[in-house]
């Protein structure tokens, strides 16, 4: 097995937040969802990995290859995009082809013409007329056009409109095929992950809480609406955490099928990506009695 990202031990620290000992390994060929709430360390992490922010660690490894002794061959191979662009809004899509051309050893214009014109984006117009979505679309179509081997998107997706994100991910979709290409995706829109995401990580306050496949979330995790009584019955290893309602519980199990056989009448839902983040941040396992 391979992986396109290896990070052991990555910390930074501001005076009023702490990433800490964040360690972490993304298969080569995968998606992998990067969820929690605004704060929480996600993009703090992400500069870290792109070298943008200095951090302490063990292990930084893009393609098996250290970050610090490697930066400028490693971005030959890295395509990132932010919730919002980085050019200057005077430039037009046509010079800022021109200036990638000049920067990535295999950007190829034709390529990047054929993406400014499947996403309707005029070449001589200058971003400050853009609307937010179509510089978006320059970003994935600049993102597509240098044969970049790992996809990093931060909030890419949160300003274009549903039509297009469907669209947008079926192109990560395709990017990840021939199981040489990696998207690592920062996401608030957890629906999207739960469409295209090999693998969800969730970031708490700086710690990596969870990292599961999203077989497992899907094949193995239940939601239980219950009394205090019923949740007594269970076996304590079977609950992750648990939300309380006026009248009754809600429980994360992890072993649906496991209590299913058990309780065979007892309704057990599937939950989203989303429905996992919320409780986590909601509640931890606590004694129920509290």
């Amino acid at each position: 097995m391979s992986y396109a990202i290896e990070v052991k031990n990555l910390s930074k620290n501001y005076k009023d937040f702490q990433l800490e000992n964040i360690s972490l390994n993304i298969e080569t060929g995968s998606i992998f969802g990067l969820i929690g709430e605004n704060g929480a360390g996600k993009s703090t992490f992400i500069n870290a990995l792109l070298g943008v922010i200095q951090s302490n660690y063990e292990t930084l490894k893009i393609f098996g290859l250290d970050l610090k002794n490697h930066e400028k061959q490693i971005k030959e191979d890295v395509a990132v995009i932010f919730d919002t662009t980085h050019y200057n809004l005077a430039f037009t899509p046509k010079f800022i082809g021109t200036i990638m051309k000049n920067t990535y050893k295999r950007w190829d214009m034709n390529v990047y013409y054929q993406y400014l014109d499947k996403f309707h984006l005029p070449l001589n117009k200058k971003l400050k007329h853009f609307s937010k979505g179509m510089k978006m679309k320059l970003e994935f179509a600049i993102a597509f056009s240098h044969d970049a081997k790992l996809l990093i998107l931060d909030e890419a997706t949160s300003g274009l409109d549903p039509v297009f994100r469907d669209e947008i991910l079926d192109m990560i979709r395709e990017f990840t095929e021939d199981e040489s290409h990696t998207v690592l995706m920062s996401s608030h829109i957890t629906s999207d992950l739960d469409k295209v995401a090999d693998y969800i990580g969730f970031v708490r306050n700086g710690h990596l809480e969870f990292v599961k496949s999203h077989e497992d979330i899907n094949e193995e995790y239940g939601i239980i609406h219950c009394g205090k009584e019923f949740i007594d019955s269970l076996d304590q290893d079977s609950m992750i955490t648990y939300i309380k309602e006026p009248y009754s519980y809600k429980v994360l199990v992890n072993d649906r099928l496991s209590i299913q056989k058990i309780f065979p009448d007892l309704e057990i839902t599937r939950p989203s990506i989303e429905d996992i983040m919320l409780f986590y941040i909601k509640d931890k396992l606590l004694d129920v009695n509290n």
